[in-house]
């Protein structure tokens, strides 16, 4: 592919339904926090705890990966407290992969090394970066892949 053919963008969100217990823990402790009055701890510990379960319920509802010129952004949402952008030319190379079932879900480090941002499933693509690993899960892992290989060149 020569320079003046534009690659097509890429913008792909997956939904996970694990956001919905925290939908229901949530909503749990908000209840439970307004109706029982009698206990000490619970009418201002619930509460707090409610809100935060939805905010985080919020903040992992889905995960979207999208180019963005000359990097890939990684942001799960819809509030976008946890993002991540990765210039093109840090991307040593690609391939689709699987997560551990120890990976699970959510973003921390592979007992393998490296970076997991997972939502859902194990299927993922797996960027070797000039400075470590980073796994994203995804549920169009050779999409993804194929999109960043015309990206990087490789």
């Amino acid at each position: 592919m020569t320079r003046n053919q534009a690659i097509p963008a890429y913008c792909h969100t997956q939904k996970a339904p694990l956001c919905l217990l925290l939908y229901a823990l949530s909503a749990v402790f908000l209840v439970l926090g307004v109706f029982i009055q009698d206990a000490p701890p619970i009418p201002w510990l619930f509460p707090p705890i409610g809100l935060l379960m939805l905010v985080v319920a919020a903040s992992f509802h889905h995960l979207t990966v999208e180019d963005q010129g000359d990097m890939l952004s990684v942001r799960f949402g819809p509030v976008p407290l946890f993002r991540k952008t990765l210039q093109y030319s840090d991307i040593v190379k690609v391939e689709v992969g699987q997560t551990l079932l120890l990976d699970g879900w959510g973003i921390h480090m592979s007992i393998r090394g490296g970076w997991v941002w997972n939502i859902w499933g194990r299927d993922c693509v797996v960027l070797h970066l000039k400075k470590g690993t980073l796994r994203i899960g995804t549920d169009d892992a050779k999409n993804l892949a194929c999109f960043i290989e015309q990206r990087i060149g490789a």
